[in-house]
């Protein structure tokens, strides 16, 4: 725990994984069908076998009974504590013994699909969580409403656009599906994922079919990744926390943008141990830590957190504070304007 004067963000810090490849099966029998499917994340129960852990875990200092409805908006929680810092969750906020059952899918095709999950924040346009699946397949011919980044802790499946395309993934993937997409799904062996949700208003992408995209560890060694531009004294292209002042050790991050659509960017951010940045006007973003120790600092509140490999963290638009990497960091994420 620690304390610093300026500070804000939604943020996200993912297991440390190293890249595996994805996993492509053979032999595996597959039914089609023309059942109609709504998104999973669109139909969130709230109900469920599992209660979930209070707003208090994982956070030091604070103790309140509840979730905020509303991570972003700094307003009251139910219970009419303040909220003291933006959505942050431990690795192990999202095990699957916390995750909310949602049981047996309604439609599928083969198998026996059952899924869970947990809803970390919602701001109305980037939401955060994980979910799990058992095994099995169905199809999802109505267009996708948001557009969906997905990191996968553990399991292997297959997502297939509308004309046939196969995109196969496993641990060590990270898998964007754009809004306006159609195809379907085939888990053949029980998906972990942590997720985040762009809410944007338009399809953005403008190929015919829309494609999911894969992207996996290894292509962001750090030899792969670009130095960011320092003007001045000034980094002034980070697509994460915006322009700020270099680091008084004289490092200057890198990073590298792998998705860039519309209002939705998704990409790796990199850091050496010993650097520290004073953040300005930071990006709305869900930020998953792949590898590495860091603090982030709330400007509001003069708050931190400890983030290490597998923590998740959500920052809102315009946030300020420090981020204070003690050892070399690589954080995953997903900017939604």
């Amino acid at each position: 725990y620690r304390m610093r004067l300026h500070g804000f963000l939604f943020f996200g810090i993912a297991s440390n994984m190293v890249g595996a490849t994805a996993f492509s099966p053979s032999g595996q029998a597959e039914k089609t069908s023309g059942t109609s499917l709504s998104s999973y994340l669109d139909s969130m129960n709230p109900n469920g076998i599992a209660a979930p852990k209070p707003a208090s875990y994982g956070i030091s200092g604070k103790s309140y009974t509840n979730v905020p409805s509303s991570p972003f908006d700094g307003q009251a929680s139910a219970n009419g504590a303040a909220a003291a810092f933006f959505p942050f969750a431990k690795a192990d906020y999202f095990d699957t013994s916390y995750l909310v059952s949602k049981g047996p899918r309604a439609t599928f095709d083969w198998g026996a699909p059952a899924d869970a999950t947990r809803k970390l924040g919602d701001d109305g346009l980037l939401r955060a969580g994980a979910w799990y699946c058992t095994n099995g397949g169905w199809e999802s011919p109505n267009p996708k409403a948001a557009t969906e980044v997905f990191w996968v802790l553990s399991g292997h499946g297959k997502l297939t656009d509308a004309d046939g395309v196969e995109h196969h993934f496993g641990p060590g993937d990270n898998v964007i599906i754009p809004k306006g997409h159609t195809g379907r799904w085939d888990v053949y062996e029980p998906i972990h994922k942590v997720w985040a949700v762009n809410a944007h208003a338009n399809i953005e992408e403008t190929g015919s079919p829309i494609r999911v995209q894969v992207d996996h560890y290894h292509s962001w060694n750090e030899e792969l990744l670009s130095a960011l531009t320092v003007d001045n004294g000034v980094v002034v292209d980070d697509p994460l926390y915006g322009p700020f002042l270099q680091s008084s050790n004289g490092a200057a991050p890198s990073a590298k943008v792998f998705y860039n659509v519309g209002p939705t960017q998704v990409g790796v951010w990199s850091s050496a141990a010993g650097s520290s940045y004073r953040v300005q006007q930071g990006e709305r973003a869900w930020i998953y830590c792949l590898e590495g120790v860091m603090f982030v600092t709330d400007g509001r509140t003069g708050e931190a957190r400890r983030c290490e490999a597998g923590d998740t963290i959500v920052v809102p638009q315009g946030w300020y504070g420090y981020v204070d990497v003690v050892e070399g960091t690589k954080q995953l994420f997903t900017v939604a304007k």
